[in-house]
């Protein structure tokens, strides 16, 4: 693919000055950043591109060289990659430590830019988060419910109090970093001297060491131990569902941050009603005579109290009726409203008659309102005659 001006893939004008291309390029950087485009290689191309041409105009002499050369300089402008060519083996740690400072950090985004996380400094520990299952009945997820849980965990330690250090000890400036956290290293690049930084590797990054080691937790500051958590979900949680406490995790490292535990949500099988979403579905099962005659019946509900419904006479196999606001609130964030309560209804056949009862029914077979096929078809005539 042919090489684009590195004006032009910048965006600015070859009077630009040193500001407006580092402006320019911070623009490019952040909209085609990695972190903010996983998996799109267009991006990433872009992003390299962006980098290559800041590498060039951002310097002085490379600026004026490609500026009466352009990509056939004497130093090799041209080639695979061009000049700066990142495809040549070069990976995005490579731009994100050749140009941190462009974004606020010295390695990646950071500052001011919402941090997508590359960036440096002293670190704080953060504990593990833990996973917990729990099994819900129906009328704890209408209502929420909190639930109570013993939980081996990492907790502080309760001699160093978390410090890690032994009572009177306390931490020292690390002399391999001298405290900043990190270590800097230079090496050759393309670009000429290039450096990077990690974390420290005597410190791990705390910028300090401990002079005696707590003997309890041996210098870690957090022991196994146990806590009992206080879980409070929230009604109309659903199966699968995850529900977030924060910080009642393993404690941190040296008095760091605490992990989160996550709570996944299981439903219990309930014998009454079907879950859909917010609505429950009730079989009715409708014995024949008020199904014919019409009544009143009694359905259940989930908060384990029964609400009276109109059967209409003649009421069909298969007739939906709805009991609103009678279902599953609606959890906050994932819906709104109230479910109802979907009642299907089903004509109960018994099995077996007795001899007032089979001479009964046998009276009514002839009778053409229980011709069932002969309703059928007369419904679906007057259907027909009515539509022309």
């Amino acid at each position: 693919m042919a090489k684009r001006d590195y004006y032009e893939v910048l965006g600015v004008d070859k009077s630009a000055s040193a500001a407006e291309i580092k402006k320019a390029y911070r623009k490019l950087a952040i909209k085609y950043h990695p972190d903010k485009n996983p998996g799109n290689k267009e991006a990433e191309e872009k992003f390299k591109e962006a980098a290559e041409a800041y590498a060039v105009l951002s310097d002085e002499q490379k600026r004026q060289q490609y500026d009466q050369f352009g990509f056939n300089g004497p130093n090799g402008f041209g080639g695979d990659g061009g000049f700066g060519g990142f495809g040549g083996g070069f990976s995005m740690d490579d731009i994100f430590s050749a140009f941190g400072d462009i974004f606020g950090g010295h390695s990646g985004f950071g500052g001011g830019f919402g941090g997508f996380g590359r960036g440096g400094g002293r670190q704080q520990h953060r504990g593990a988060d833990l996973r917990l299952k729990v099994k819900l009945t129906l009328q704890e997820i209408s209502t929420g419910v909190t639930k109570k849980f013993k939980v081996r965990k990492y907790v502080t330690c309760d001699c160093c109090h978390g410090s890690g250090a032994e009572a009177g000890s306390g931490t020292e400036t690390c002399n391999t970093c001298h405290g900043s956290g990190y270590v800097v290293r230079s090496k050759q690049s393309i670009f000429g001297m290039m450096q990077t930084q990690s974390p420290c590797p005597t410190c791990g990054g705390e910028g300090t060491v401990i002079k005696n080691k707590c003997k309890k937790c041996n210098g870690e500051g957090v022991v196994l131990g146990e806590e009992v958590v206080e879980v409070n979900i929230p009604a109309g949680v659903q199966d699968g569902m995850v529900v977030n406490v924060a910080g009642k995790g393993n404690a941190g490292k040296h008095n760091g941050v605490n992990g989160d535990i996550q709570v996944f949500i299981t439903e219990e099988q309930n014998d009454v009603f079907v879950r859909d979403g917010n609505d429950l579905i009730y079989n009715l099962l409708l014995d024949f005579p008020t199904a014919a005659l019409g009544g009143e019946v009694l359905v259940p509900t989930v908060d384990g109290h029964q609400a009276k419904v109109t059967i209409q006479p003649g009421t069909q196999p298969g007739t939906v009726m709805r009991l609103r606001g009678k279902g599953l609130p609606a959890v906050s964030g994932y819906g709104y409203g109230t479910g109802d309560i979907l009642i299907n209804v089903s004509i109960y056949v018994p099995k077996t008659l007795n001899k007032d009862e089979h001479k009964a029914i046998e009276a009514l077979r002839e009778s053409e309102n229980f011709q069932g096929d002969k309703q059928t078809k007369k419904s679906i005539f007057d259907r027909f005659k009515n539509y022309f």
